[in-house]
């Protein structure tokens, strides 16, 4: 009992060191602290701790520590679930994903440091931290079985509403990437209006950054008006179930939140605050969606 209640504890510890790295990759973007450490990994201006530590370094230095702390931590979270849920069937392709996303997460950050990569590259380093993040807390709520106290195998859900959230999650994932690659091509301002690129003008962009960032917006629509349709679906012909109606209405109220915050980064002219808020909503979007492919896999088939 002991052992469990400590992995639950570890499980928690681990998603939420997780969900900090997220927040502090999107900061170290937003605050131009990439450049921090200078060309310098895992050493910082080729010290250990630096004489001379300017704002930029200090959150470079944090997010460091943090993202070395949750790779630790994720290792050890990983050993503990094959030794003690490993019997789950999804257990060994979580830990899998866990493990394995954040050592590719780590690397491509290094990458970004030493070789100092274009913003298409470095576009995926969120994507691929958020994979990571999605798997730990896959496998936390499996370690806390919540798909049991939900009676998962008890849902009975058809193959359209299926389709649709595997596909919408893999949508989401290329407006995910869309969106870092205006942060790390510096489009976050090259439409200084909001929904239009220009206020009372309609027309096409006429430069890369406004493409990059009119291309997101466009994206961006779609997923809401595709998220608002699987949404309305599910809770008109699956209300019976607890966990579908109100977990899609809980995506809803964070795709709206998501485009709240996008549109006030415009209006606000990038509030560092609300920047970071936007990083979470999608974070939280993007595990939630996972979490609904984990409740289909294990539900009913029609």
């Amino acid at each position: 009992m002991l052992k469990e209640k400590n992995l639950k504890w570890l499980s928690l510890f681990t998603t939420l060191l997780m969900l900090f790295v997220q927040i502090g990759g999107a900061l170290v973007t937003k605050t131009g602290s990439a450049d921090g450490c200078g060309k310098s990994w895992p050493l910082c201006h080729g010290q250990f701790v630096p004489t001379h530590i300017p704002k930029e370094t200090l959150i470079e230095l944090a997010h460091r520590g943090v993202s070395g702390m949750a790779l630790l931590s994720v290792t050890w979270l990983v050993i503990l679930s094959i030794k003690y849920i490993g019997h789950k069937r999804e257990t060994k392709f979580l830990c899998g994903m866990s493990i394995g996303f954040i050592f590719a997460q780590a690397l491509i950050g290094a990458a970004a440091v030493i070789w100092q990569q274009n913003g298409f590259v470095l576009a995926l380093h969120f994507g691929i931290s958020l994979i990571s993040f999605s798997s730990v807390f896959l496998l936390t709520l499996l370690i806390f079985e919540v798909d049991q106290k939900f009676d998962a195998t008890q849902l009975v859900i058809y193959p359209h509403l299926r389709r649709q959230t595997i596909a919408l999650t893999s949508f989401i994932y290329i407006v995910i990437y869309s969106g870092a690659l205006v942060r790390h091509e510096k489009a976050s301002l090259a439409c200084l209006s909001w929904p239009l690129c220009k206020q009372g003008e309609v027309g096409l962009p006429e430069n890369f950054y406004e493409w990059v960032q009119m291309s997101h917006r466009t994206l961006a629509f779609i997923l809401f008006i595709w998220l608002s349709y699987v949404v309305y679906h599910a809770v008109k012909n699956y209300s019976q179930y607890r966990v579908i109606k109100y977990g899609y209405l809980i995506a809803f109220a964070l795709i709206c939140l998501q485009v709240t915050t996008g549109a006030l980064s415009i209006f606000s002219m990038l509030n560092l605050y609300i920047a970071l808020l936007h990083a979470l909503f999608i974070t939280l979007l993007f595990g939630l969606l996972c979490y609904f492919i984990l409740l289909i896999s294990r539900a009913t088939q029609k």
